[in-house]
């Protein structure tokens, strides 16, 4: 099947569009754009930008993808947007290119689903099956792990980590680094803190109850009250060294980052 594009639709020359691409009315493709087999602009997208985007993804009216990112010192280099296969992205979503100090390129995963007035900014990357809804929005930097979902109107604020399987609640600023299979929930300021794991997620991917029991009491260890969290660290790794998931989440809080550890409400904001 070839590409069909609307009489209203203006693509570039230089685009290049795979099997079966469908580009509805009133959509501006540019010329460095790469359209995979299948993709599908509904109306009124503008992709632009070194941007490509994976097979059988579907776009919806007024989504701006591969702009120039939203940078200050951003001075038109041809930094890129890799967006994956199979993702909904809903109207009015915008997602930039990268920066060059920010190693040039945003990526996007697979089988993504990005609702109402979403946004991803320059030099994220974002895993895959992660679920963004409404007003959800990642400043630059921001990386997420495969599973995260997002609520409504949650910002999460550049160079954040977002790990795999958490969930962010809506409303909420997320300023820290959220562990993997952590539930942030906003609570100062609608600003996020830990507020145990994802369990709801978790079982619905899968996890079995002895999987989610380890979890719960390595979690318990981890932030409990006494000691540093990393003499806790060190404890856990010790005591779960053969436990994946576990192992994952003392990685995740050892890795070097920029930002520090998002903990639970005891005892932060006694003075406020």
């Amino acid at each position: 099947m070839k590409a069909g594009v609307h009489p209203s639709a203006a693509v570039a020359p230089g685009a290049r569009l795979g099997e079966g691409v469908v580009v509805g009315p009133y959509c501006v493709v540019g010329e460095n754009v790469v359209l995979g087999d299948g993709v599908h602009l509904v109306s009124h997208v503008a992709v632009d930008g070194h941007t490509s985007v994976g097979r059988d993804t579907k776009i919806y009216p007024f989504a701006s993808l591969g702009q120039g990112p939203q940078h200050l010192k951003y001075a038109g280099e041809p930094t890129r947007l890799e967006i994956g296969e199979g993702n909904v992205i809903r109207e009015h979503v915008t997602m930039n290119t990268g920066t060059v100090p920010g190693g040039g390129v945003t990526r996007v995963g697979d089988r993504n689903f990005f609702m109402v007035n979403t946004h991803v900014a320059h030099d994220c990357a974002v895993g895959n099956q992660v679920v963004m809804a409404n007003n959800a929005v990642l400043g630059g930097h921001v990386s997420v792990g495969d599973f995260v979902v997002f609520g409504g109107n949650c910002a999460v604020h550049q160079f954040v980590r977002i790990g795999r399987y958490a969930m962010i609640t809506g409303v909420c600023g997320v300023a820290e680094d959220v562990i993997p299979y952590g539930n942030a929930y906003p609570f100062f300021n609608n600003r996020a803190s830990l507020a145990g794991l994802n369990l709801i997620g978790l079982k619905r991917r899968g996890f079995s109850r002895d999987q989610i029991q380890t979890l719960r009491t390595a979690y318990r260890l981890l932030f409990a009250e006494e000691g540093s969290l990393t003499e806790r660290t060190d404890d856990a790794a010790e005591m779960y060294r053969d436990h994946e998931a576990v192992m994952e989440i003392v990685s995740f809080i050892r890795a070097r980052a920029n930002r520090s550890i998002c903990l639970p409400t005891t005892g932060r904001y006694a003075a406020a």
